[in-house]
């Protein structure tokens, strides 16, 4: 059974109305928790790519990555769960993972199935909730992994169109 069921989240999906990048998160991390979510990257066989600026580079430890200097350019990380979803990781510090996903690459319950599974594997793997925010209003979210609940659940009402 799906954690989620499209037509009763599909508002939170709507580029129009939530922005088309809404933050993703997941609070209260560690750089541990970073390298363990690298690890499942790596360990799940997801296609990824990571870089500083236009330069493509092997994926490094989470320590590397987050102790560099702070004047220097903030590296992503591109990750594809399934070849028609994209999450971009982005190391701005080790105390929030946070990454944003384009909504017009999910519209459907199969694309939320995606998403959602991705979110239960990240939170699974550290043991924390991973919230999504509207884009631009952050600490507000809409949906996340509950680890109790252990599955993707709604944190806001659905908005009526």
């Amino acid at each position: 059974m799906p954690d989620l069921l499209w037509d009763d989240v599909s508002c939170f999906f709507d580029p129009d109305l939530m922005g088309s990048l809404p933050d993703v998160r997941v609070p209260d991390t560690s750089v541990e928790d970073w390298q363990a979510v690298l690890d499942l990257i790596k360990s799940r066989g997801w296609r990824c790519e990571y870089s500083q600026g236009d330069t493509v580079l092997p994926v490094p430890r989470a320590q590397a990555v987050l102790g560099r200097p702070a004047d220097a350019e903030c590296p992503n990380l591109r990750v594809w769960p399934t070849p028609d979803v994209l999450a971009i990781f982005r190391f701005h510090d080790d105390e929030v993972i946070d990454f944003d996903v384009d909504l017009r690459e999910l519209q459907g319950q199969e694309p939320l199935d995606v998403f959602c599974g991705f979110l239960r594997e990240i939170g699974r793997c550290v043991g924390k909730p991973v919230l999504m925010d509207p884009e631009s209003d952050y600490g507000h979210p809409v949906l996340g992994f509950d680890v109790k609940a252990d599955r993707v659940v709604l944190l806001a009402e659905p908005l009526v169109r």
